[in-house]
């Protein structure tokens, strides 16, 4: 990885999104907070600042030291960093009259410059700022304007120091992966050699030399974050890698059978351990959707901490981990973070269990896991899956959990799912499922009255799972499908379609 892009994180909604971009462009990036520069920065070629909900001004405003990084290394401001590198050497930033935010246009690009080449005037540019750089840094030069920011894209001269107050990463700015190109392989030299048959040699040699001959457990869920870590060990170490797929008792319909089955033709050693009734125990009574996770998380590693004796001499733990896992999980900007969800794969293990983990996917997206397994030539069924979360339908039964109200849900489930393959929509579809209410509706079927209960459908389209919007299944799919679930699943008196988008909702509703 000799062509690392270093991506300081202030805090923007939109951070992750950059390393995507990057990414996209064949070249590896990585986020780091803006206080806890990396020791060797000669390891990065090139270095963004993202965008910040702060403000400059503010005496609270994200301040790192760039001493080693301007001047050096090829640098690129985004919004709050091109405001950053012009508050702090020589320029004026200074409340807008008006906030700028959303779509506008450019109107001014200088010409004969490698770093807008290709992009010409009245390209679409998204705007996301309250603050405007009135008067550039000492030694800027005026790149692009917008009708509303007149200075819109700048650099400083004798430096590959660039600034922007718009956002590239988004989809919105029609020209931001070409900028991004030009800024990182036309100016900063890098080359494009990030491919997923990159990552494989890199990846596998690597687990090699960490885990060596020592014997290592993982965790298979059936899905595709699972599945390819076990892959890339499998190339690795051969038959020193033990997979254990657990039955937690909140898996889709007839799974545990048809996962293990998949997965006898991968030449993986699997064992299945069916601990769904130790699991239903262990959350009875409980509807904190927060404390159902903690639970299902614990229960999960002890059923490893029993397996791991199984195996002689194991050292290893294996997960499937992702980075949205752990950008979610912790604070990218270093301070506190709400936290939206606990992740159970996420925070290492109790100090009873003597494992090491081993995350070979911890730094890729999810689009970035289907194609690394796709290189490796495993089955499309496997990689085309649904992500699946991976507390189960535990975290889509509103509530408390019981045997009755998964087995309703689990007949919900393969109504949908099922249906959505005999469409032709589930390849259109980045997740679904569908969430059991704590909810007794009334209905009326034959000539009784009827009190019971309300199902949500979800499906969403999205990249990895950051942002995601509601797909707009056709009408005769959603009326074909609810008509299905409510006259063969016993329980079931009512079907909704939830149609919000993340943000402000999340995909799963617990």
């Amino acid at each position: 990885m000799h062509n690392n892009v270093l991506i300081l994180d202030f805090g923007s909604q939109y951070t992750q999104l950059i390393a995507r971009r990057v990414r996209e462009l064949n070249i590896y990036s990585e986020i780091k907070p803006y206080n806890k520069l990396p020791e060797n920065l000669s390891d990065y070629k090139a270095v963004i600042l993202s965008g910040s909900p702060s403000s400059v001004r503010s005496e609270s405003a994200p301040h790192p030291d760039l001493s080693e990084i301007k001047g050096k290394t090829p640098l690129l401001g985004i919004c709050y960093g091109a405001q950053y590198l012009s508050h702090f050497h020589g320029g004026n930033v200074a409340p807008s009259a008006t906030r700028e935010y959303g779509r506008a246009n450019l109107s001014f690009v200088k010409e004969g410059e490698d770093f807008l080449k290709g992009i010409g005037e009245g390209s679409q540019v998204w705007m996301s700022h309250s603050d405007t750089i009135k008067e550039l840094p000492k030694g800027a030069i005026r790149l692009a304007s917008t009708h509303d920011v007149e200075n819109a894209a700048y650099k400083i001269d004798g430096e590959t120091t660039y600034g922007i107050q718009f956002h590239p990463e988004v989809y919105h700015t029609t020209d931001g992966t070409k900028l991004l190109e030009n800024f990182l392989v036309n100016i900063a030299g890098l080359e494009q050699d990030w491919t997923p048959d990159a990552f494989v040699e890199t990846t596998v040699e690597e687990l090699r030399q960490e885990i060596g001959d020592e014997k290592v457990i993982l965790g298979l869920s059936g899905g595709v974050d699972s599945s390819v870590a076990a892959m890339l060990l499998h190339k690795a170490i051969g038959d020193h890698l033990y997979c254990i797929f657990v039955n937690n008792g909140l898996l889709r319909k007839n799974e545990f059978e048809s996962v293990l089955d998949q997965y006898k033709h991968m030449g993986l050693n699997v064992k299945g351990v069916d601990a769904s009734a130790r699991f239903l125990d262990a959350l009875k009574g409980e509807s904190d959707p927060e404390k159902k996770r903690k639970i299902i998380g614990r229960v999960f590693i002890e059923v490893f901490d029993d397996e791991s004796h199984q195996v002689e001499n194991a050292k290893w733990l294996a997960q499937g981990t992702i980075y949205p896992d752990r950008i979610e999980s912790v604070s990218a900007s270093g301070g506190p973070s709400a936290v939206i969800k606990s992740h159970h794969n996420v925070g290492g293990l109790p100090d009873y269990m003597k494992l090491k983990i081993v995350e070979p996917l911890k730094m890729l997206f999810k689009d970035e896991v289907r194609r690394v397994g796709a290189s490796m030539d495993m089955p499309a069924e496997i990689l085309g899956r649904h992500p699946f979360p991976g507390p189960g339908l535990g975290i889509r039964i509103l509530g408390d959990i019981t045997a009755e109200k998964v087995a309703i849900l689990q007949e919900v489930d393969a109504i949908f799912i099922e249906g959505l393959k005999k469409w032709g929509l589930y390849d259109k579809v980045w997740q679904a499922g569908a969430m059991l209410l704590p909810v007794d509706s009334v209905g009326v079927m034959g000539d009784e009255r009827t009190y019971e209960k309300c199902v949500a459908l979800r499906a969403v389209e999205s990249t990895d799972g950051m942002t995601a919007d509601w797909v707009n299944l056709p009408y005769e799919f959603l009326q074909k499908t609810s008509n299905d679930i409510i006259n063969k699943v016993k329980g079931v008196n009512r079907v909704v379609y939830d149609i919000s988008s993340k943000p402000p909702a999340t995909i799963e509703w617990e």
